[in-house]
């Protein structure tokens, strides 16, 4: 990967969307190819584990603060308590990872995260526990979190390199995705047999596994990356990098938009398992259930593919907007419930998408902060978006909520690929082709060429 400003003009979507170096070694289509790097096998493997407790500490957090308080606001504060150090830091956080190393950085902040955890299991299991204990823990995991996601993003391209990057922020995916199925079952069998406490417990002790896995890493098979020195101005820095470069600016602006306003799931299913179908937290729990493997399949399906174009990204966006406007319209409990298996799908393509081709199109001194600003624009859109997307729900009903969520993935996608297009040197092109209407972007030139000469 080319280590310059990369500042140019992105280039055209038709080609490649991504800038790359001509020594960039050939991107492999296999599905598990990034797992053949040792260093990052280590990684995937402790992950796998921690994620499982992540998701067990989320249902777990969640319970324990209704069961205190019989609130499902101070449910809400916790969330918002959570994401808010993001989004007041979490930019100041990207221009630490520039700074610092990748893997000291995480051994701190896994192991804080850590501590937190067993923590609240320490007060949890000794009955000592009040809300406003959940209420400093999740704050303390969300300071964590302003330096852990950066950090973690970034340090994926250190591991396997460019060729493998793909594959790897992929299968990043599909290993949250799968422990989504796994840890709120696990989550739900431990709060109803033995408490809540035992499944902050366990999630402290799962970060023994990514520990362990960044410890016994090689250093020096991981691929070198350029520190930035430490100097003023460097949050502008990146902000300018960002700003003037078309390839990472829309991308970041399209899952701007839908996170904040086609991503609220916990709203918009919550609202059609009980307004609409009446099918209480069973169909809520299925249609969770539904998407999580949908999702897993779109991760896997980008881990099999090569490249991460934004003409792809585009179009999932619309066909995501479009399915959930679909989905608003559906008639019955299980035609909703089917349909999101392909809604996950899109959702987790646009997801897996963006992030691939932002990072491989940054210079590695400036990632950190990049990937910063892509996570606070993706996390903290959903709790900027919620209170409005839930007002839309409440006042008009369910239905047009979730179709006015669609309606806004779908115009913001259209614009945003006009736009790329058009920086990219692109237009419109209406054909036939074997007796079929070909819509499609091509090169301006090769437009021209195709108009006969008077």
């Amino acid at each position: 990967m080319s280590t310059g400003s990369g500042a140019a003009s992105a280039p055209a979507p038709d080609h490649h969307d991504t800038p790359t170096a001509p020594d960039t070694p050939r991107r492999t289509s296999s599905m598990f190819s990034s797992l053949s790097v040792r260093n990052y096998r280590l990684f995937f493997l402790g992950q796998v584990v921690s994620n499982i407790g992540t998701w067990m500490q989320r249902i777990a957090q969640d319970w324990l603060v209704l069961s205190l308080t019989g609130s499902a606001a101070a449910v809400g504060i916790t969330t918002a308590l959570q994401f808010l150090p993001m989004l007041l830091f979490g930019l100041y956080g990207g221009v630490l990872v520039d700074r610092l190393r990748k893997r000291p950085t995480l051994l701190v902040t896994q192991t804080a995260m850590a501590l937190t955890s067993l923590a609240l299991a320490a007060l949890t299991l000794t009955d000592r526990v009040e809300v406003w204990h959940i209420y400093v823990a999740a704050f303390a995991l969300g300071l964590a979190t302003v330096v852990d996601n950066p950090a973690r993003q970034s340090f994926v391209s250190e591991l396997v390199g460019p060729g493998h990057l793909q594959n790897a922020v992929s299968l990043n995916s599909a290993n949250f995705q799968s422990a989504r199925l796994v840890g709120p079952a696990v989550a739900g069998l431990l709060i109803t047999g033995v408490g809540t406490g035992w499944a902050f417990l366990l999630n402290g002790l799962s970060f023994v596994a990514p520990l362990t896995g960044l410890l016994l890493m090689r250093a020096r098979e991981l691929h070198t990356v350029e520190r930035a020195p430490r100097g003023k101005g460097q949050l502008r820095e990146g902000l300018r990098y960002v700003a003037s470069r078309p390839d990472l600016i829309w991308p970041i602006v399209l899952i701007g938009f839908i996170g904040t306003f086609a991503f609220n799931f916990p709203v918009y299913l919550s609202a059609f398992a009980d307004d609409v179908f009446h099918g209480g937290a069973g169909a809520y729990s299925m249609f969770n259930t539904l998407m999580a493997v949908g999702s897993l399949i779109g991760a896997l399906l980008a881990a099999r593919r090569g490249t991460a174009r934004l003409r792809l990204l585009v179009l999932a966006a619309l066909a995501f907007g479009a399915l959930e406007i679909v989905a608003a319209g559906a008639p019955t409990l299980w035609m909703f419930a089917l349909l999101m298996v392909p809604i996950g799908l899109f959702a987790m393509t646009v997801n897996v998408t963006t992030n691939t081709s932002i990072q491989m199109s940054t210079d590695p001194a400036v990632r950190g902060r990049v990937m910063a600003l892509y996570m606070m624009v993706f996390l903290g859109g959903a709790p900027v978006g919620a209170p409005i997307v839930g007002w839309v729900t409440d006042t008009y009903g369910a239905r047009v909520g979730l179709a006015v969520g669609g309606a806004i993935a779908m115009a913001a996608a259209a614009v945003i690929g006009l736009i790329l297009a058009r920086v990219g040197g692109l237009r419109l092109s209406v054909g036939w082709r074997n007796g079929h209407p070909r819509v499609r972007f091509v090169p301006r030139e090769r437009r021209k060429a195709l108009v006969p000469a008077v």
